[in-house]
């Protein structure tokens, strides 16, 4: 069967996911990628067929992660029309069962990372990186580590209809409330923009990006979420307690966790070397 595509479909569509409680950021990716699908098919009536060729359009440009989510935003999209014989199936990935080096930042990296940005006399983010890092807190979390969260020791997470607390760490608090009187900030969020308004993740990626020539590391691995990644796998390789991990991260699904449990390719190597197999 075929359908026609009218670009009034689209604000319908941001519409009803923001009456979902969907978060800003994921609304604006299930938008973007809907976008690319129009302009992939432009004039074109939609089926089976050319969302089939659309998928592999996809797999041609895209790396499979990325074609799988962005076919989860299209098939969300054609189920809001009623366009259930578009739909189309993922693809299946293996699971890798290593990280990769090349794009994990180790805490010595992270440290020349801190004091490039020391350097630079960047206090905000400074203190920034260091919050992310000691906590393992998201991005889209930060808006809450406010004064009176540093003041309590704990900060009070509210996001997508759910309710943590994230202890802050008394050497965290110690440095944040210097921030705090060197800013002269009394109440409300630390790191806002100049008006005020929360930091988002590109404000952050460029700010940390611009570091990396300085403190000798890769771009690669120079992004806000490494630094959670960094506490994550810190946290895990010294506890070894996967459940409170997930716990600290807000993860509702143990598994999501899991990922900071590998090992680095070399180490995996190492491993399976050991076993002694080869005469």
């Amino acid at each position: 069967m075929k359908h026609n595509l009218e670009r009034s479909m689209i604000p319908r569509f941001q519409a009803q996911l923001a009456e979902e409680e969907r978060s800003r950021a994921t609304i604006g990716k299930y938008i973007h990628d809907v976008d690319v699908f129009f302009s992939f098919v432009q004039d074109a009536p939609v089926d089976k067929e050319k969302v089939m060729e659309y998928k592999q359009y996809l797999i041609e440009k895209y790396a499979p992660a990325s074609v799988n989510s962005m076919l989860v935003a299209l098939n969300r999209f054609l189920k809001e029309q009623g366009w259930y014989d578009c739909v189309v199936k993922l693809l299946k990935i293996q699971k890798v069962s290593f990280r990769s080096r090349e794009k994990e930042l180790s805490r010595e990296e992270y440290l020349r990372l801190l004091f490039a940005a020391g350097e630079k006399k960047d206090q905000r983010l400074y203190y920034l990186m260091q919050t992310i890092c000691a906590t393992g807190i998201r991005v889209s979390e930060l808006r809450f580590i406010t004064a009176e969260a540093v003041k309590e020791g704990r900060a009070k997470v509210t996001l997508k209809g759910k309710v943590r607390t994230v202890l802050l760490p008394a050497p965290l608090c110690r440095v944040l409330k210097k921030y705090m009187k060197e800013r002269n900030i009394q109440k409300g969020s630390l790191f806002v923009t100049r008006r005020g308004r929360p930091l988002d993740r590109s404000n952050i990626w460029h700010e940390m990006k611009a570091l990396c020539e300085k403190a000798g590391v890769s771009r690669e691995k120079v992004f806000p979420h490494n630094l959670r990644h960094l506490f994550a796998c810190t946290y895990y390789k010294k506890e070894k307690d996967l459940s409170h991990l997930a716990d600290l991260l807000g993860h509702s699904s143990i598994d999501t966790t899991r990922i900071y449990t590998m090992v680095s390719g070399e180490e995996q190597s190492r491993r399976i070397a050991a076993l002694g197999l080869v005469v």
